[in-house]
């Protein structure tokens, strides 16, 4: 476990231990219910790899991509895996820090807190979000004897069952359908990174230089802290009386002005996956899911009005407003340039890193397309 100062920067295990009591329970569902839940969404994915593939066409036919394992899971499943994805993922900053560690009051400051509380909070984020997530691919998956990955220690897709059926229920849709529509998405999302060799290391490159800028000063590290805590005193203040961060998530407090350069290229190609998810899913939707337009529509006013004003709080402080607009925005610019250039004009942009676009193009799509297109006919 990495430490500063001898004390634990991180305890993960109590991180699993306080998201899983936390968690709120799933929905009442029988044995058999469940067991027959499960079952029809490994079918629903297994089925998804062919309307996506066909749909896309972003791998080539007779070329087969590198398998990633399909995971049917609880909330408590996507807790264990997204905690080992953390881990890994932060392993790096956190051994920079460790290599910072010293017996100044900064190190004592961090000593006294200590990783318990950092699991504790983080456990606290993670029971928050795992009854909401319906299905994630994990681009940084590290194996475990319980949650398998890719044959290269990364890349699986989860689906959550409890809360596709919460919401299956909640939205009065047909569950079969809404299932299927919901792999879709997912799949979109494992032919991204396994149809585009260099995207995963593209991206953990731009989020390890994310992290490398991070300031590991443990008292400038918690000084940014307190600021953010108190960004979120002002989140349930009526509209118009927030102060200066008050619109601002808890990410954009924490970054520093060479992160922000980095973040608006990592928002970029987050738009771009997601409303590229978004397109596919709606597209392929007409063909195979027979109530797709009333899904996307009671689908989207969800998404819009959130759960309450402290789920609308939450979201605003942890920056999952900024994760919606993603939907919205990335979706514009895929269907834009397919409409001007057609799918495998759109397909140029998996081509390398210098053809994804820019967070100004994902705004203005026909920039995109003549930096992209007309250049290279020039």
């Amino acid at each position: 476990m990495t430490s500063i100062g001898g004390a634990q920067m991180v305890d993960w295990n109590l991180a699993v231990a306080t998201a899983t009591r936390l968690v709120r329970p799933g929905p009442d569902i029988s044995r058999e219910e469940a067991r027959a839940v499960v079952a029809e969404l490994r079918r629903h994915a297994k089925a998804s790899e062919e309307h996506v593939r066909l749909f896309t066409r972003m791998i080539p036919e007779g070329t087969e991509p590198e398998d990633t394992p399909v995971l049917v899971v609880d909330r408590a499943g996507w807790i264990k895996a997204n905690v080992a994805g953390f881990r890994e993922l932060l392993r790096p900053l956190l051994a920079k820090m460790e290599s910072r560690r010293s017996g100044g009051p900064g190190g004592a400051v961090v000593g006294m807190v200590g990783g318990k509380v950092t699991g504790v909070e983080l456990g606290m984020l993670l029971s928050f979000l795992a009854s909401r997530v319906l299905g994630q691919y994990e681009t940084f998956a590290p194996a475990t004897r319980d949650l398998p990955a890719s044959a290269d220690g990364g890349g699986r897709l989860l689906l959550v069952a409890p809360n596709i059926v919460h919401v299956e229920r909640e939205l009065d849709v047909d569950p079969h359908d809404f299932r299927l529509w919901v792999a879709l998405h997912e799949e979109t999302h494992r032919t991204q990174f396994t149809g585009v060799p260099w995207l995963r290391d593209h991206l953990q490159g731009e989020i390890q230089t994310f992290l490398d800028e991070t300031d590991v000063d443990p008292m400038t590290f918690l000084e940014r802290l307190r600021e953010a805590a108190q960004s979120l005193s002002g989140a349930g203040r009526p509209e118009g009386e927030q102060g200066e961060d008050g619109g601002r998530s808890l990410v954009d407090i924490v970054q520093t002005p060479a992160q922000r350069e980095v973040l608006g290229r990592l928002t970029a190609v987050m738009s771009l996956l997601e409303g590229h998810a978004d397109f596919v899913m709606d597209g392929v939707g007409p063909e195979v899911v027979g109530s797709v337009s009333e899904i996307r529509e009671k689908f989207q006013q969800r998404r819009a009005q959130g759960a309450g004003r402290l789920d609308q709080a939450l979201r605003r402080l942890l920056g999952l407003d900024a994760k919606l607009r993603q939907y919205k925005d990335g979706e514009k610019f895929v269907r834009s340039v397919v409409e001007e250039v057609g799918m495998d004009g759109f397909n140029r942009v998996w081509t390398s890193p210098n053809t994804l676009p820019t967070k100004a193009e994902i705004a203005k799509p026909a920039d995109w397309v003549a930096r992209v297109h007309r250049k290279a006919e020039s």
